[in-house]
C-alpha cells in the first residue's frame, strides 16, 4: 500500500460529506474519487465538494489505486456495496444500519473474517470522549456495579407531516426507523460504556403522522423545506416516529430508553444515565464536553472535557486544551483515525478498538427483536 491512503466516498447526501470533512482532518489519507447513482451527478458532486475524480459504483470498483470504500448510502444498499467491496479487496467502513436483514449482516461478517480486510460500521457517538470516560471510570470501578440504564434519542427533523426522507420508506429502510436509525446509536452506546449485554427487550411504537407528504422533488436530509403543496403527494407511514423500549441485561439490572424523531426543538440530543453502586453518569449530546457525575454523600461533580482532566485512556480522543469545545464533526475523524492505523497496518487487528461489522450485526439483532416485540406486544429474549 502506498504511503498515502487513498478512499473513495459513496453517496453525497447528510453524512456522505460528514465522512469527507473527517477524513480530510487526518495526515495521509487523500479522498480521489466520489460515487453516486449516474456520472452526471458524480461529476456534479464531485466538483462541488474538491474531489478530482467521479465514478458510478462498479467503475469505482476497478481503479487499484483505492484502499478503501466509505458507504455513505440509503440502508437497502449497504449490504451489496459492502459485499462488492470486500470481494474488490478494498477496506470498508460502512454506516450503520449495516443491512437491513440479520441474514445479510451475517453474510458481510462472513466475508470480513474471511478476507481479514478493516471492516468498520460508523457507530461514530463512542467516540465522545465524554462517552469513553464513562467507559474507563467504569472499568476503574467508579461506578460500582450497575443498577439502572435510562437513555433518550430525541429529534424533531420529522416533526412536521411535511417533514419528508427515503428513511421514512421500508424498502429503503428497513423495517424500522427511529429504533435503527437513531436508536441503535443509544443501544451500541449503553452496552459499550456498561460492558453489559442486552438479554430481552419489551417494545411499544407509535406512528404520530399516519400519512405524510412526500415532495415530488428531491429533498436533502436536513436540507429545510422549502416547496408549495403543490410540490407533494400523501403517501401512509408504516414505521414508528417513536419508541419507548425496557431492557433486561445479563447481570440482572434493568433499564429503559425512548427514542424519537418528532419532539419539537430536541435537534439532535442523545442522553444517558447510568446508575451505579459508587456513583451515576449522565452524558447528553448537546453538552458534548461535559459529564456529569453524582454522587450520595458529598457533593456531585460536572467534568468538562480537558486532555489534562481525563483518564489517560481518553486522551488520545481530544484534540484540543480544555474550553476549547469539540463536538459531533471530531468523533468521525476519532473513529477513522482508529480505523485507519489498522488500514495502514493492512489487516483487522484480532481486538479492534473501534464498532466492526460484528457490532454492526449485534445492533441488529437487537434491533430486530425490538421490532418483534412491538409486533407481539410482549418481552423477547435477545
Amino acid at each position: 500500500m502506498s504511503q498515502t491512503i487513498k478512499a473513495a466516498i459513496v453517496g453525497t447526501g447528510f453524512i456522505g460529506p460528514a465522512h469527507l470533512e473527517a477524513l480530510r482532518r487526518i495526515p495521509n489519507v487523500e479522498v480521489v474519487a466520489l460515487v453516486e447513482v449516474n456520472q452526471a451527478l458524480a461529476d456534479e458532486k464531485a466538483k462541488q465538494l474538491g474531489i478530482p475524480r467521479a465514478y458510478v459504483f462498479d467503475d469505482m470498483l476497478k481503479q487499484d489505486d483505492i484502499d478503501v470504500v466509505h458507504i455513505c448510502t440509503p440502508n437497502f444498499l449497504h449490504y451489496s456495496q459492502a459485499k462488492a467491496v470486500m470481494e474488490a479487496e478494498k477496506h470498508v467502513i460502512c454506516e450503520k444500519p449495516l443491512a437491513i436483514s440479520l441474514e445479510e449482516a451475517e453474510d458481510l461478517v462472513k466475508i470480513a473474517k474471511i478476507t481479514g480486510l478493516v471492516n468498520a460500521v460508523h457507530f461514530n457517538l463512542r467516540y465522545y470522549p465524554m462517552v469513553r470516560q464513562m467507559k474507563v471510570m467504569r472499568e476503574k470501578g467508579e461506578l460500582g456495579e450497575v443498577y439502572s440504564i435510562m437513555g433518550s434519542y430525541l429529534q424533531d427533523w420529522l416533526f412536521l407531516q411535511t417533514d419528508y426522507n427515503w428513511r421514512l420508506e421500508p424498502d429503503k429502510s428497513g423495517d424500522s426507523r427511529a429504533i435503527a436509525d437513531i436508536g441503535s446509536h443509544l443501544l451500541d452506546i449503553t452496552e459499550y460504556v456498561t460492558g453489559l449485554k442486552i438479554t430481552a427487550v419489551m417494545a411499544d411504537f407509535s406512528t404520530v403522522h399516519k400519512t405524510r407528504l412526500k415532495p415530488l422533488k428531491a429533498i436533502e436530509t436536513y436540507s429545510g423545506k422549502m416547496l408549495t403543496p403543490a410540490d407533494y403527494q400523501e403517501v401512509p407511514i408504516n414505521t414508528e416516529d417513536h419508541a419507548t423500549v425496557l431492557l433486561r441485561f445479563d447481570n440482572g439490572s434493568k433499564g429503559s430508553i425512548t427514542v424519537s424523531q418528532v419532539n419539537a426543538g430536541r435537534k439532535n440530543r442523545l442522553n444517558i444515565e447510568i446508575a451505579g453502586s459508587v456513583s451515576a453518569f449522565e452524558f447528553n449530546s448537546e453538552r458534548p464536553n461535559e459529564l456529569w457525575i453524582g454522587k450520595r454523600e458529598k457533593a456531585n461533580e460536572q467534568l468538562m472535557k480537558d486532555p489534562s482532566l481525563v483518564h489517560r485512556e481518553v486522551s488520545s480522543l481530544v484534540s484540543f486544551p480544555g474550553g476549547h469545545n469539540e463536538g459531533f464533526p471530531d468523533t468521525s475523524k476519532q473513529l477513522f483515525k482508529e480505523v485507519y492505523a489498522a488500514i495502514i497496518a493492512g489487516k483487522q487487528p484480532e481486538h479492534p478498538s473501534y464498532p466492526t461489522f460484528a457490532d454492526g450485526l449485534r445492533e441488529l439483532l437487537i434491533g430486530e427483536r425490538i421490532v418483534e416485540s412491538n409486533k407481539k406486544q410482549a418481552w423477547v429474549s435477545i
